[in-house]
């Protein structure tokens, strides 16, 4: 056919394209270095990230037990994530409740490693990871967010743009590849929230999934279910709590998070469609454990949760399938729920949380109830992560 063009020189120039306006587009919302900064915080937010009455942190600054911060030309105070982690380490001096403001590790306590998966693409794996990676870097935590999806959603969410970014490198494949492995402190990047790192994914995570066969033909070692665990272990002393983003299947790189985790949080949405496939990740993830288990992988777990996500209370067969769900699987499945929301929706337009936009670009009754949900679910992780450590 005369004037016919072959398909691969169509998809090249609309990925050319793509990643062009993309690149535009984040430096655009981040001008004026494309990178993103982190917003400062209420007294009300402050107050609540710090787990006390407003009225007690005016008091404690008043009797100058804190240290200041800088305040808006109306006098009101603004904090910024540096200053949450200044005042945290004075009350701790100053409590009788060891931990009650620095809540994270203490001699003896193991690292806790969460890891964020589903079969089914859309599941709100991406969203749940980097709000749990935020809200327990702002309640006291370390955090690394780890991203083992090619298609690098959670980095992007950070402000990077992995088609671009990672060609030559940086990313936690890095760390696992078989050939030349490099530290995982190398890859391990800070970003705009103190206290929470990334180890970035891009298009060349992929290749693990691609090498993993051959590997296991020439029995490589470490084999590919250790190699993830055995970089966080490298920088186990450097955090609380790692966050692992998966991708949506169940492949070589979804098994080395299962098997590096101690909790799992299986993100599902109450929908039938969504269950039953939820049903075919449950029964592959069993085998596949299974065989690993006879090749020296540590099936031992503090948790396996599941979290009902993009729910809405309204609609009846959502509130019929969540009840299906908590009758079937009991206290496994969270008592909170992550509502769908427009909040997190049209935050998410420009590359951000709920915890990064203010409050007053939204409807505030949307906004409010968006976050409730989203500390409730964090809440609730972070009773779990306690319980762990053997902490009420």
């Amino acid at each position: 056919m005369t004037g016919a063009r072959r398909i691969d020189e169509i998809i090249q120039i609309n990925a050319d394209r793509l990643a062009v306006a993309l690149e535009n587009h984040m430096r655009t919302s981040f001008m004026p270095d494309a990178r993103k900064e982190l917003r400062s915080f209420t007294s009300a937010e402050a107050a609540e990230l710090l787990g006390i009455d407003p009225a007690r942190l005016r008091k404690l600054h008043f009797d100058s037990k804190i240290p200041e911060v800088n305040t808006d030309g109306r006098g009101r105070r603004l904090y910024s994530a540096s200053d949450l982690i200044a005042i945290r380490s004075a009350l701790e001096t100053q409590t009788r409740k060891p931990g009650q403001f620095q809540p994270g590790r203490r001699t003896g306590n193991r690292l806790q490693v969460i890891a964020v998966a589903n079969y089914k693409g859309g599941s709100s794996k991406t969203t749940t990871s980097i709000h749990l990676s935020q809200r327990l870097a702002l309640r006291g935590y370390r955090v690394l967010a780890i991203d083992i999806d090619p298609q690098g959603s959670l980095t992007t969410m950070f402000g990077y743009t992995p088609e671009t970014e990672f060609q030559s490198g940086g990313t936690v494949y890095d760390a696992i590849r078989y050939d030349d492995p490099v530290p995982m402190r190398d890859v391990v990047r800070k970003t705009y929230f103190p206290n929470l790192d990334l180890a970035a994914a891009g298009l060349t995570l992929a290749e693990f999934e691609h090498e993993t066969p051959r590997a296991l033909n020439e029995r490589r070692e470490p084999m590919f279910f250790k190699r993830l665990g055995l970089a966080i272990d490298q920088v186990e002393a450097d955090y609380d709590v790692v966050v692992i983003d998966c991708p949506p299947q169940l492949g070589f790189l979804t098994m080395s998070a299962l098997i590096a985790a101690t909790t799992v949080l299986i993100t599902v949405i109450p929908s039938m469609l969504d269950i039953a496939s939820m049903n075919q990740f449950l029964q592959m993830t069993a085998g596949l454990l299974n065989v690993v288990s006879n090749y020296g992988a540590s099936l031992e777990y503090d948790n396996l949760k599941f979290l009902i996500t993009r729910f809405e209370p309204s609609d009846g067969p959502q509130a019929q399938m969540a009840g299906f769900l908590r009758a079937l699987f009991t206290d496994q499945v969270m008592t909170h729920t992550f509502l769908k929301s427009t909040a997190v929706s049209d935050a998410g337009l420009t590359q951000q949380t709920l915890y990064e936009v203010d409050r007053s670009e939204f409807n505030r009754n949307t906004y409010d109830r968006a976050v409730e949900s989203i500390n409730s679910v964090t809440g609730e992780v972070e009773d779990l992560i306690q319980a762990a450590w053997g902490r009420n």
